[in-house]
């Protein structure tokens, strides 16, 4: 598969998966699961086909590991991100104790003054390197890195989670947990 058939699928997985399932007639599922016949049916009636042998491509080559499939391959899902209401079934964990946060330069004033909040997201999305903080901070501008006092967070009674693909999550962070990079 082209490496722009690719980026074309999985945003259409994105969008379908993550914020707007109703669209193309599915409903999530506990744990944001659809069935993958029923995902390539909806896909195939609105005018846009996936084969199989596509979805399985994206989900096993998407830089950022967006979508993960049940052991039995019957079944996928958006690992996090979603705006619209699921419970994804997560476990609570201990985090590291340091997690990052990757925005615009332009966005740091702001948390810096309120923390972070998830805002149209269940969870405010947590990186465990800079790397990827970084990568998340230039979809946004010209990227700032935070650091998050995540242990002294979780000794406070926060609740964190992981997602399938690594990334973390908590309801949000408070001010006095931030620092610049």
């Amino acid at each position: 598969m082209e490496q722009a058939r690719s980026i074309k699928v999985s945003k259409y997985l994105t969008k379908h998966l993550r914020h707007n399932p109703e669209r193309i007639g599915l409903s999530l599922a506990p744990g944001g699961w659809v069935s993958v016949d029923e995902l390539l049916a909806a896909c195939a009636f609105h005018q846009f086909p996936i084969t199989r042998a596509e979805l399985e491509k994206v989900v096993a080559t998407n830089d950022k590991q967006r979508f993960s499939f049940d052991e039995a391959k019957t079944r996928i899902r958006a690992n996090q991100g979603h705006s619209v209401e699921v419970d994804l079934q997560l476990e609570p964990q201990t985090p590291p104790d340091v997690l990052y946060h990757g925005t615009g330069e332009l966005s740091v004033s702001a948390i810096l003054e309120s923390g972070l909040l998830k805002m149209s997201r269940h969870h405010v999305h947590l990186s465990k390197d800079t790397e990827t903080a970084r990568k998340v901070g230039m979809r946004h501008g010209r990227p700032a890195i935070l650091t998050v006092d995540s242990a002294a967070m979780h000794q406070a009674g926060f609740v964190f989670y992981c997602s399938d693909n690594g990334v973390w999550l908590v309801d949000h962070v408070p001010p006095q947990y931030l620092a610049i990079v």
